[in-house]
């Protein structure tokens, strides 16, 4: 079995914006759509978007396993969730999506029942949709930095 280890590191760069440092990028979060003046995409935006890289990286290495030509590929994905609990309104309900649509549309010459085959597969194995999909153990640790104070 091989597995990956994928690590980031995030940090608060302004008040209203996070910086995660992957592998080989910087990634800018915006804190919610409120702050949309900070040009970034909300870290629920985020969820989708990989979720659409997953489907478009999967979707490539799958066809060309099954011998099919992929032109191009659009993937569009909506997500439904209530803002009540993130703004502490409520707390009986999930914070996350109650609903995500993922619409996909390869262009290929190849037939329905093909591309049919192709996307069971593409869900079968792409990972984001696995976590999406299925309970993930998650542990969160709290670590405090201490800073040191002057004596009076």
């Amino acid at each position: 079995m091989s597995t990956k280890i994928v690590n980031v590191l995030g940090y608060g760069k302004e008040e209203n914006q996070f910086v995660v440092k992957t592998q080989n990028f910087d990634i800018r979060i915006s804190k919610n759509e409120k702050y949309a003046e900070l040009d970034a995409p909300s870290p629920i935006e985020y969820i989708l978007a990989g979720y659409a890289g997953c489907i478009n990286a999967v979707g490539k290495l799958v066809a060309k396993e099954q011998g099919i030509t992929l032109k191009s590929l659009q993937v569009e994905i909506t997500g439904t969730l209530s803002l009540d609990k993130y703004q502490g309104k409520i707390s009986n309900e999930r914070a996350g999506f109650s609903s995500i649509e993922v619409v996909v549309k390869p262009t290929s010459d190849a037939t329905l029942e093909q591309l049919k085959n192709w996307l069971i597969t593409v869900e079968d194995r792409c990972p984001v949709q696995d976590n999406l999909s299925n309970p993930t153990p998650v542990s969160v640790v709290l670590f405090k930095e201490f800073q040191a104070t002057e004596a009076a």
